[in-house]
């Protein structure tokens, strides 16, 4: 029930990609030593984090020079590059032709330089080497996994340094040295059901994440998207989240898709609340919950980013305005049932109303939610609060042209 990753590929790609990560480093605090307490606290929360889908160069037409464009680029610290696949217990590719050899006009390309027959790299990597050479300071990590590519996860955990030798030769390939600054895993779920199910036990996650950072080293980025289920016995609880925290730069709790049209009958509900309300289908399926149960599990709240959507789910056939309707399916979306970016939803279904820190809209039969600039800024406040090390979005494309979300978090 996590990412609207989920089905966006199915009909792009043959082996559909899906789900979502997060990543980044804490560029050379480790060597000051002599600063203030606060500033590490201050950098750790500061973290910026945005997923960029391989497939958005085809029906959505968003590429790498659209992060620029929108003044993405200047806001974030991180990029996830999604996805890579998991395959034969290896890190794979996932759209060859998109990563690397589709070939970019001067009007598409991040420096109004057009792409040439003959150059070695193409496509989306040599766009993002372009688009780091605006930003130095700009991290990019490959992400390896979501929803539809997690069932080679449980191949991969049974030889655990083999499956990292292959990420680290796929990550570092000199073909595009340069590029990508670590790695970020988006297992849906160890030990436990996403797409497909997972039996490899409680410990495989912890192992897998021990493995990959002996491989990568202290040099390169460590970081994990992982289930927000805080329920007791839930996707948390079934591996060892704690465990593993020692070895990644930090987590990405995906706070959002808790409720969706997947329930087709409703009732309506928030699916990225920040707190619980009256009404709320489920226990503990809110974004402080999720926190809360990492943070007291042992995970440090610097490793623990907040998880944004920067789209909406919604219903149609629906009559009540407030959350908790009733409803008779999933409202129509611009490429699949129940979901939508937000750009297009603030003007086509603008909210009517908040409930537990995020918008909620009723237009027609429709009733969407979504996070608006105003509610991103609440859910900015929480995490500065408590702490976190920063923020983390699924993903670009759905932001306006003029990157109102993602300036709303900064």
């Amino acid at each position: 029930m996590h990412s609207p990753h989920r089905s966006l590929v199915r009909t792009l790609l043959s082996a559909a990609c899906t789900a979502v990560l997060g990543a980044g480093l804490l560029a050379g605090t480790g060597t000051a030593t002599a600063a203030a307490p606060s500033a590490p606290e201050a950098t750790a929360g500061s973290k910026v984090v945005g997923y960029f889908t391989e497939w958005g160069t085809y029906d959505r037409k968003y590429y790498v020079k659209n992060i620029e464009t929108s003044g993405s680029a200047a806001k974030l610290t991180h990029i996830n590059y999604a996805f890579g696949n998991v395959s034969g217990g290896k890190c794979a590719m996932g759209d060859a032709y998109a990563a690397t050899d589709r070939a970019y006009t001067a009007a598409e390309s991040v420096d109004g330089v057009a792409d040439t027959w003959d150059q070695p790299l193409r496509g989306n990597f040599n766009q993002l080497l372009k688009l780091k050479k605006k930003h130095p300071g700009l991290k990019v990590l490959w992400s390896f996994g979501g929803w539809t590519w997690s069932s080679g996860f449980g191949e991969a955990a049974k030889n655990p340094a083999a499956f990292a030798q292959s990420c680290y030769d796929l990550v570092k390939n000199s073909k595009w040295a340069g590029v990508f600054d670590g790695i970020d895993i988006d297992w849906e779920y160890p030990n436990a059901c996403g797409n497909t199910c997972d039996t490899s036990g409680r410990d495989a996650f912890r192992n897998l994440m021990a493995a990959l950072r002996a491989k990568f080293g202290s040099g390169n980025l460590l970081t994990a998207a992982i289930t927000a289920d805080a329920t007791s016995g839930g996707k948390i609880d079934a591996a060892d989240y704690a465990g593993a925290a020692q070895y990644v730069d930090w987590y990405n709790p995906m706070t959002y898709d808790y409720f969706g049209a997947w329930d087709a009958k409703g009732p309506t509900a928030p699916h990225s609340p920040l707190n619980s309300y009256s009404g709320i289908p489920k226990a503990d399926y809110y974004t402080s919950a999720t926190i809360a149960k990492l943070r007291g599990l042992g995970v440090p709240a610097s490793k623990l980013l907040l998880g944004l959507g920067f789209y909406g789910r919604g219903w149609t056939g629906v009559t009540q305005a407030a959350p908790g309707g009733t409803a008779t399916g999933p409202a129509a979306g611009t490429y699949e049932q129940g979901i939508d970016d937000y750009k297009v939803l603030k003007t086509k279904c603008p909210a009517t109303g908040t409930v537990a820190g995020t918008a909620y809209a009723k237009c027609g039969s429709d009733w969407w939610s979504y996070d608006t600039p105003a509610t991103v800024a609440t859910k900015m406040t929480y995490k500065n609060q408590q702490g976190l090390g920063g923020t983390f979005f699924w993903e670009l494309s759905g932001d306006t042209a003029n990157g109102e979300l993602i300036k709303a978090i900064n």
